[in-house]
């Protein structure tokens, strides 16, 4: 089972670019997006359904912002969306879907770059979350969460972690906040492939050239449960994929079905 998260940074830009031709291409069973921008979701659903997919939408509220959705050509059991508070739901944060043997969520973090109040409601989203899938593995064992975190967790995850020490995005209480959740049980699936590859990242600004030098940042992630890590076969990135400011991302895990 090949599984792809993707922050697109708007989905009608992305199928413009041939988000759909990339799908066919690489045939993943299960598509994450992350930052789909677009509410009137009908626009384009037609487009994933022609190609085998069930789809679930789970736009903000505020027009063209934030939003996540689920792709799938196995049909999940159910379908929930958001964390239960509405301060983060109304921006379409979270959307869980379980399956018959483990439960996948897709999320996009808020970022805090934009301002002083932005950044401590993306403190606080992080304390939440934490919460949320605490009680969360209570219930379920097998848990997989994907997304755009909006943080880098390690300096080899970043181009200048000397320059970017108090970026949002790489501040100490951030980094530390993924430290504890790995802690949790959850393997960061990259690195536990990759644990000391260098130059890895998921996003690049659109200012100054960054893709083209590789000036990157690694912020999306899959994050696996102990009990799926037997499971698990690759996991990969697609920096050579231009169609947003964010790659591609995927595993692959055997034996779930």
């Amino acid at each position: 089972m090949k599984i792809v998260s993707y922050n697109v940074n708007g989905i009608r830009a992305n199928l413009k670019k041939g988000l759909l031709s990339w799908l066919e291409v690489h045939e993943p069973d299960i598509v994450r997006l992350q930052e789909i921008k677009l509410d009137d979701t009908q626009q384009v659903e037609s487009l994933f359904t022609a190609l085998g997919y069930y789809c679930s939408w789970f736009p903000a509220e505020k027009k063209g912002y934030s939003g996540v959705a689920l792709l799938s050509k196995i049909k999940p059991l159910y379908v929930k969306k958001g964390m239960g508070k509405a301060e983060y739901d109304q921006e379409g944060r979270v959307l869980e879907a379980q399956f018959e043997t483990f439960t996948l969520m897709s999320c996009y973090f808020p970022s805090g770059s934009s301002s002083e109040d932005r950044q401590a409601f993306k403190m606080k989203f992080l304390e939440d979350f934490y919460v949320f899938i605490q009680n969360k593995l209570t219930e379920v064992q097998s848990l997989i969460i994907c997304g755009d975190v909006n943080i880098c967790h390690q300096a080899i995850d970043i181009h200048n972690p000397v320059s970017n020490a108090k970026s949002s995005g790489f501040l100490p209480e951030e980094r530390a906040w993924v430290s504890s959740f790995l802690e949790l049980g959850f393997v960061d699936a990259f690195r536990h492939f990759h644990p000391n590859t260098p130059h890895q990242y998921t996003w690049w600004t659109y200012r100054a050239g960054a893709k083209a030098k590789n000036l990157g940042w690694r912020i999306d992630y899959f994050f696996v449960s102990p009990s799926l890590v037997p499971s698990l076969s690759s996991a990969n990135l697609y920096p050579e994929v231009l169609m947003s400011d964010h790659c591609p991302l995927s595993i692959e895990l055997s034996d779930l079905l």
